[in-house]
């Protein structure tokens, strides 16, 4: 049998051939889709934890991520046959004006990791483009990032958009960014703040557990 600490590690060290050998290895054993995303899953924690405590930084994490994205490409078909749901249905994007997007898409990377349908809108995303998204798609989930002072003002400015369109109510909303803050995220309404990618994913399952 496939050995799942051997995987959980492979998953850590971003060792993405290894984590796909073993993730269709463990598989053809018969091992269930679940157990074997648990294992990714709880793996990618570690990651995520060691990133938030600056043991690894940005590259290792991104590795890590990547890995994780391998895995999940074998593992969706066959969690799909088994009828599980995903942990949530995310949409995500840097908001308007700001071209960065490595921590929005690491963020969303920590996200499908945990277990989240995502999808990516991109960077510059107009206000209309997230209030679209909300109306048009069943999310729960509306992550805003900006990496500028200048640009991180388009937040409030989306989380009016919703209020006038009337669909608020249905998602919440988690931002972050280098210029955003704890304090900012209570002004402007939204409903979490992510220091980084691991901290927002976190927040993300709070936000599943609890609602």
């Amino acid at each position: 049998m496939v050995d799942m600490k051997k995987l959980s590690g492979a998953l850590q060290a971003g060792d993405f051939q290894t984590v796909l050998n073993l993730t269709r290895a463990a598989l053809d054993q018969g091992m269930k889709p679940t157990a074997i995303l648990n294992e990714l899953i709880a793996g990618l924690d570690v990651v995520g934890d060691q990133f938030k405590k600056g043991e690894i930084y940005l590259p290792e994490m991104l590795v890590a991520g990547k890995a994780m994205q391998r895995a999940l490409e074998v593992l969706r078909p066959k969690l799909v046959e088994t009828g599980a749901k995903p942990a949530g249905k995310a949409v995500i994007g840097t908001v308007r004006g700001d071209v960065h997007d490595i921590g929005k898409n690491m963020f969303g990377m920590m996200l499908e990791g945990a277990g989240f349908t995502v999808k990516d809108l991109g960077f510059d995303v107009p206000t209309e483009r997230f209030v679209q998204a909300v109306k048009e798609g069943e999310f729960q989930i509306l992550g805003m990032s900006a990496l500028l002072s200048t640009t991180m003002v388009e937040m409030p400015k989306v989380i009016n958009a919703l209020n006038e369109a009337g669909v608020r109510d249905k998602i919440k909303i988690l931002v972050g960014g280098a210029p955003v803050t704890q304090k900012y995220a209570d002004q402007i309404g939204a409903d979490g703040y992510g220091v980084d990618a691991a901290t927002g994913a976190d927040k993300a399952r709070q936000i599943m557990r609890t609602s």
